[in-house]
Formats: structure tokens, C-alpha cells, sequence
């Protein structure tokens, strides 16, 4: 039986795997895996690479083969149990002969949950809850699709010291580096789609894709949020390039010819939750929002903004606007408390990666 040191050590690796999957996988979750032998020894390890691929565990016991009778499995989520585009994980430890099993973190889906109770069922020791907190961050964008119904979304912007995002004259190209843009396209090539609003479609043009060279290319679904319908006609992100969704508000009259989303109309713009449960129905798990601080706002105040990535260039403006609108905040206790996960140095900028930080516990 493996120490408590050694078992964490062998999840760290199965999360490290984990990550290898990012962006590939969608619908699907991202997970790793790592088998060892009876003698303790690895004599396997895999990750979930693409949907309808091979899932973790099978990858790792074909590499395993009969090493992993009597063995022990480590896996960043509960193996599934049930029958979809591949078999059941659970039947193939089973299968294999696998004695152990340690998992960090329990499958949220109804539909494919099951697995450990089937693992103990057939005499397999199963234990959970090794390293779940950072096997939960490296696939958090699913976990929060399967638990809440919607996409997980990151709002990245980027700014100069002052938190500026453009200039007083309404320039904004570019308050970053090179190398900070490039990193932009890793991350949006990671997502399944990009949301900007009609003020940031007006003013830059963007095409909204991810050119990443050396990186597979795969569909990235654009979203506008246009409440008046107002998108050029002509407007790059309508270049058929990739698809295109428009948000439009119910009632608005529109010659434009794009594929149209309505959506009910609030106080404060758009309906966002609907917007992203309509996004979640067409398979939509992590959503990279570059709206302008109008749209960011506006995502902050109903509660969407689950990871903040933001580039901050040393420079400074001292006027312009700033990255951030109104976010229903009127008083210092009413801020928006975020956790840093990771600061990096890309290029001359920074590169600041935050998640909202849990509620503070309140003493009885």
C-alpha cells in the first residue's frame, strides 16, 4: 500500500496529465490517469485527449497491460459508468484487475457518476478527495458546466498600470506586447467560445478567432452581444471564418444576416444567463470573454465570472477608458474578491490569473 506522500505524488502527475488535454476534449471533461503495478511501480499513464477518444483510463491500462492486475489507479475524476461514445471505465479497471483505486474528485454528472460505488461493489478499495482541490482547477471549465448548467467563463483584458484599456482618443492597439497577444490565441484556442460586445466589434473590428501556430485548429463559436443589432454587415467577425452568433434583444427589427440569438432585455442589458444557458444547449463548456468594461460589468454584477485573466503593460495613460465599467459595486465591502491562482512575466507585461475567492467563514 502506497503512503499518503506517495499517493499524492502519483495524483500530481495524473493532474499534470490532465492539463495535456486542454482544449481538445469538449464536451468532455479532462482527465489523467496513472496505474502501478502490484509491485508499485508506474506501468502506466494517459489523459483524455479528444471527445470520443479513449478516455484516460483506457490509455493507461493499454499501456499498463497486464502489469496492472493487482495494481493501483489514480484518476482526477471518478471513472465513469456509463456506455456513450466509449465503454464504461469502471468495467475496464474491473476488467483489468485493478486492486486499488484513488480518485480526486467525484463525477458531478448523473449520467456517467456511478463508478466508484461499482468499483467497491466488486471488492476494488476506492479512495477519494487526493488532491481535489487542484484536480478540480485544471479542469474547472467542465466541472462548472456539469454542476451549474452553463459555461464556465474567463474574462481576460488587458491594461496599463493605471488600469486603463484605451487611450483618451479611444486607441487601444496595442497596450500589450507581442508576446502577450500571442498568449491571448493560446488561451482562446483553449475555449469554445469567444463573447465580445458591439461596442468592442465598432471600435477594433476584431476577427475574433485564435491563430496559434503549431496548434490544431478547431471551431471556436464567436458571440457578439449586440442588443440593437448593429454589426456591420461587413464586419469581420461575420467572415465566415468560424461561426458566428449574434445576441440580439427580443423584439428588434434587423435586415442582418447572421445566425441571430434573441434574448429577453433587462434594465441592464441583455439576459446573460439565458444567454449562456443557450450557449450550454449547443455544447458550449468554457466561454473567453473580451467584451469591453460595459459587457464585463455587466457579466460581474449577475455573478458569471468564474477565472480573470489580465495583461497589465507598464505604461501609463492617466485618462482613457477604463478596463472595467459599472459592476454594481457602491461600496468598498461590496468588492468583488478574487484569489490569484498565478502571476507570470509574458514578455514586458504581466500576466495576472484570479478566481473569485470563496465567501469568508463566519464565526458561530
Amino acid at each position: 500500500m502506497e503512503t499518503p506522500a506517495q499517493d499524492t505524488a502519483h495524483m500530481a502527475r495524473a493532474v499534470e496529465l490532465a492539463a495535456h488535454g486542454r482544449g481538445g476534449t469538449s464536451p468532455n471533461p479532462v482527465v489523467g490517469c496513472v496505474i502501478l503495478d502490484a509491485h508499485h511501480d508506474v506501468a502506466g499513464e494517459g489523459f483524455h485527449a479528444r471527445a470520443g477518444g479513449p478516455h484516460a483510463e483506457i490509455v493507461a491500462l493499454r499501456q499498463a497491460g497486464e502489469r496492472a492486475r493487482g495494481g493501483t489507479a489514480y484518476v482526477t475524476l471518478e471513472p465513469c459508468d456509463h456506455t456513450g461514445r466509449t465503454g464504461p471505465c469502471s468495467q475496464a479497471l474491473l476488467a483489468a484487475g485493478v486492486g486499488r483505486v484513488v480518485i480526486a474528485v467525484a463525477d458531478p454528472n448523473p449520467e456517467a457518476a456511478g463508478g466508484a460505488a461499482r468499483l467497491r461493489a466488486h471488492g476494488v478499495t476506492v479512495e477519494t478527495g487526493v488532491l481535489a482541490e487542484q484536480a478540480e482547477q485544471v479542469n474547472a471549465e467542465w466541472l462548472t458546466f456539469a454542476r451549474l448548467g452553463r459555461p464556465h467563463v474567463t474574462w481576460k483584458y488587458a491594461a496599463t498600470l493605471d488600469g486603463r484599456s484605451a487611450a483618451a482618443d479611444g486607441t487601444s492597439q496595442w497596450i500589450t506586447s507581442p508576446e502577450a497577444r500571442a498568449d491571448v490565441h493560446r488561451l482562446r484556442a483553449r475555449s469554445d467560445a469567444i463573447v465580445a460586445g458591439i461596442g468592442t466589434v465598432l471600435a477594433d473590428d476584431p476577427r475574433l478567432t485564435a491563430r496559434t501556430p503549431g496548434l490544431p485548429e478547431r471551431p471556436i463559436l464567436r458571440v457578439v452581444v449586440d442588443s440593437a443589432a448593429r454589426t456591420p454587415p461587413a464586419a469581420r467577425v461575420l467572415d465566415g471564418a468560424a461561426p458566428t452568433l449574434v445576441a440580439i434583444a427580443d423584439g428588434t427589427r434587423t435586415d442582418l444576416k447572421a445566425d441571430l440569438l434573441r434574448l429577453p432585455r433587462h434594465d441592464d442589458g441583455l439576459d446573460l444567463r439565458r444567454l449562456l444557458a443557450e450557449l450550454a444547449a449547443r455544447d458550449v463548456v468554457s466561454v473567453f470573454l473580451e467584451g469591453g468594461p460595459t459587457l464585463a460589468g455587466s457579466f460581474l454584477r449577475q455573478g458569471l465570472v468564474d477565472r480573470v485573466v489580465a495583461y497589465v503593460a507598464p505604461a501609463l495613460l492617466g485618462s482613457g477608458a477604463a478596463a472595467l465599467g459599472d459592476a454594481g459595486v457602491r461600496t468598498i465591502a461590496g468588492a468583488h474578491r478574487f484569489a490569484f491562482d498565478d502571476v507570470s512575466a509574458i514578455g514586458p507585461d504581466l500576466r495576472l490569473i484570479a478566481r473569485p475567492a470563496p465567501a469568508p467563514r463566519r464565526e458561530k
